[in-house]
């Protein structure tokens, strides 16, 4: 069996395979977890050039056309800017629409990106936890990071 990319739970670093230049991308779930998972970035790439793609999904249910009401998008456009001013490496925000929530992120990224996304602690699987495993699968760097409740 070949593993084309790895998971990694709530690791100490982020493995850079020499290079010193990382893109970072980053879903965006919730605010408050989102913004927890972009200060502990800033840690794990504490001597590094990165940079942060946050991609939130803005997500459309059939049979409704795709598109966001204009207060909706505006709103959520608002946070995105809010978290990327807050954070001290760079951050490009993007807002995606799609019909699915993994769909839309999984078009936003590159092939074999480095990925970080939070979770709050369960019981049981998380939708983060799970699009994590799908992504590690996919081929791509994922790091899974626990957010405590605030």
């Amino acid at each position: 069996m070949q593993i084309l990319g790895q998971l990694h739970i709530d690791p100490g670093s982020l493995e850079t395979n020499g290079s010193s230049e990382l893109e970072i991308v980053v879903p965006y779930t919730e605010w408050s977890v989102t913004r927890e998972l972009l200060t502990r970035a800033v840690a794990l790439v504490a001597g590094l050039q990165a940079r942060i793609h946050l991609i939130a999904v803005h997500t459309t249910p059939y049979p409704n056309p795709i598109g966001c009401p204009v207060l909706v998008h505006a709103h959520l456009v608002e946070q995105l800017i809010d978290l990327a001013g807050m954070c001290p490496i760079p951050v490009t925000p993007q807002v995606v629409m799609a019909r699915y929530w993994d769909e839309g992120f999984r078009y936003a990224i590159r092939p074999h990106s480095i990925v970080l996304i939070g979770s709050r602690r369960h019981l049981w699987r998380t939708h983060e936890e799970k699009l994590a495993q799908a992504l590690a699968r996919e081929g791509h760097q994922v790091a899974l990071l626990h957010i405590d409740r605030n």
